[in-house]
C-alpha cells in the first residue's frame, strides 16, 4: 500500500492512499493542497478512483472540483454531508481500492457528517482526534455528546496499535497511535458523559 501524508499550504494534511498493483488511488480531504496532490498523481501514474470527505468544511473540501475535473474521480461523503458527492456513505461501509479495503466509521461531535476511516493499521480522523487534542465541537452542528460517543465508544475501542492520523497539524507530532493518545491525549481522560459536556464548555 501507497501511503502519504500531505501538509502543502496552512495546517490541514491531505492524504494519498494507493494499491500499488492496480495504482487505484483515494485522496482523503484535499483541501488546500490540491497542486501537490496533482504533482503525484501525475508523477506516480496513480489512477484517482475516489476523493474521501472526512467532514464537509471547506478547509477539507476546497480541492474537491479541481481534482474531480482532472482526474475523473468520485466525491466520496457522508450522506448527511452538505457537499457536491457522487457517493453517499454510512457507518460500515467499505471501499475498495484494488485489494486495499477502507472502512468507514461515522464519528460526529465536530460535525454531524465527521467519518474516520480504518485502511490496515492506520486511522485518518479527521477532526474528530487530533494528537493530543480532539476536534471543536461549537461549530455549526457540534455535538459535545455525540463527540463522546464517537471518542470514547468507537475511536477508543480500537487496538492500541493503530496509528492515527489527524487532519490537522496541531500537535508536537504529525500522526500518533491510539495507545498513545489513549495515555496521553487530556480529553480522553475518563469522564462520565456529563463531564465531558462540561469539559468542552471551557476555552
Amino acid at each position: 500500500m501507497l501511503f502519504k501524508q500531505i501538509k502543502h499550504h496552512g495546517d490541514n494534511f491531505s492524504y494519498i492512499i494507493a494499491d500499488e498493483a492496480t495504482k487505484e488511488t483515494a485522496i482523503v480531504d484535499s483541501g488546500f493542497n490540491s497542486d501537490e496532490i496533482s504533482r503525484i498523481l501525475k508523477e506516480q501514474k496513480l489512477k484517482a478512483k475516489y476523493i474521501i470527505n472526512t467532514h464537509h468544511h471547506g478547509d477539507h473540501t476546497a480541492g474537491n472540483e479541481y481534482i474531480r475535473s482532472k482526474f475523473d474521480s468520485k466525491i466520496v461523503a457522508h450522506k448527511l454531508a452538505k457537499v457536491d458527492k457522487d457517493i453517499e456513505v454510512i457507518d460500515g461501509h467499505l471501499l475498495k481500492l484494488g485489494e486495499i479495503i477502507i472502512k468507514v466509521i461515522h464519528t460526529p461531535g465536530h460535525s454531524p457528517d465527521s467519518i474516520s476511516l480504518l485502511v490496515n493499521s492506520k486511522l485518518l480522523t479527521g477532526d474528530t482526534l487530533f494528537v493530543g487534542e480532539c476536534g471543536r465541537t461549537d461549530l455549526p452542528g457540534g455535538s459535545p455528546r455525540d463527540m463522546y460517543h464517537s471518542l470514547f465508544h468507537k475511536l477508543m475501542k480500537l487496538d492500541d496499535n493503530i496509528e492515527v492520523y489527524p487532519g490537522h497539524d496541531y500537535g508536537l507530532k504529525t500522526h500518533s497511535t491510539i495507545g498513545a493518545e489513549r495515555r496521553t491525549n487530556y480529553t480522553l481522560q475518563e469522564r462520565a458523559l456529563d463531564e465531558f459536556i462540561e469539559f468542552m464548555k471551557e476555552p
